[in-house]
């Protein structure tokens, strides 16, 4: 279960753990500033609580085996499903953020759909790794899709669409890292293409004037558009230098709507300005480099494979809250990594941390 010896430090991704801290200090000080307005403190302590609890899980997992992990891959799924299922049955938040995608216990509120990625990533790692050599034939990877529909389909069911997209990436990520052949990637874009009259159909009503809001902004600015309009002006007013932490007009006059969550890098512009960005992204580079170095050196495909699905996890969701900040994605309230508030995402993300860092500390591995 531990096994770690004094020479495996010397592997200790230290490069990766400080970019991590300094990511999760940035995003402490960007709540506070989102939340002055709000005259309450609560968010910034749920945050930094959580990101100590999330520490102290990077530090066991770092001592533990991540193959102890691996052992229990099927009841990790098993209960990765049953959560997303209560969802359905049980969950609230519709009339707040426009899906029932959370689970209320004792006054805890969380996302069962982030602590599912973290499971479905670590069972289709194992369940990749025990067939590896046949994952190219149609039983093996029909299985596997089946196996990773299960979840994106509770989960569109709530309905969360863009965690749903969450998921479709990182399990396409994985199963090429995993040597798919290229054919099916092209089966699977065809198939995507001739279904999307039949998704456009099943989108809510709202789902669909996000969409229209981003091809035409300024349709109805003072609804749909209101965020990314206001998103924009907050960014655009920041120019180089920012407009100073704490000093922000959209954001000091709530002008910007859930600035604490998803929209907490129009607070980055408006106050830091484009360096401020800049330094952001640098940081993520640097992360997510650092995970792709992991995962080459790896000692096996399942510490590889798993450190694929987080690396292209945190991808998407930072390529997507940008990209929907700025103006360039649709709006689909995808959080940003260790910036966004929230206790269970930011929970979720660090024991992905530590997980990878485990994996880091062991040698020779996948080849892609």
């Amino acid at each position: 279960m531990f096994n770690l010896k004094r020479k495996s430090f010397k592997r200790f991704d230290f490069t990766l753990f400080i970019t991590v801290l300094l990511l999760c200090i940035y995003g402490i000080v960007m709540i506070r500033s989102a939340t002055l307005s709000l005259d309450t403190n609560r968010h910034v302590k749920v945050q930094a609580i959580s990101t100590i609890l999330g520490f102290a899980a990077v530090i066991f997992l770092v001592l533990l085996d991540y193959q102890f992990i691996g052992n229990f891959y099927i009841p990790i799924y098993i209960i990765s499903v049953l959560l997303l299922l209560a969802v359905i049955f049980f969950g609230t938040g519709a009339d707040k953020w426009g899906s029932d995608s959370w689970l209320s216990i004792g006054g805890f509120t969380f996302q069962p759909a982030e602590i599912a990625k973290v499971g479905i990533i670590i069972f289709l790692a194992k369940y990749i790794d025990k067939n590896k050599n046949e994952i190219n034939q149609p039983i093996v990877l029909l299985k596997t899709l089946a196996l990773a529909g299960i979840p994106i389909l509770l989960i569109a069911k709530q309905p969360d669409f863009g965690t749903a997209v969450v998921f479709v990436f990182f399990v396409v990520v994985m199963l090429f890292a995993a040597g798919l052949d290229w054919r099916y990637i092209g089966y699977a874009f065809l198939i995507g293409i001739i279904s999307l009259p039949i998704l456009w159909f099943s989108l809510e009503p709202y789902q669909r004037d996000r969409i229209f809001s981003f091809l035409d902004p300024e349709a109805d600015i003072a609804g749909t558009g209101y965020q990314a309009m206001q998103s924009k002006i907050a960014i655009g007013s920041g120019k180089i230098f920012g407009r100073g932490l704490f000093h922000g007009v959209q954001t000091q006059f709530n002008y910007i709507p859930e600035k604490q969550t998803d929209f907490i890098f129009a607070v980055v512009g408006e106050e830091l300005g484009l360096i401020g960005g800049l330094a952001l992204i640098l940081l993520y580079f640097i992360m997510l480099a650092r995970l792709i170095k992991i995962a080459k050196d790896s000692k096996d495909t399942f510490g590889s494979l798993m450190v694929v699905g987080f690396a292209a996890m945190f991808l998407i969701h930072i390529w997507e809250n940008i990209g929907m900040t700025i103006g360039l994605m649709p709006i689909t309230g995808i959080p940003l990594p260790f910036m966004s508030y929230g206790g269970t995402f930011q929970l979720v993300n660090l024991i992905c941390i530590g997980i990878s860092l485990s994996v880091g500390i062991h040698k020779e591995g996948l080849n892609f």
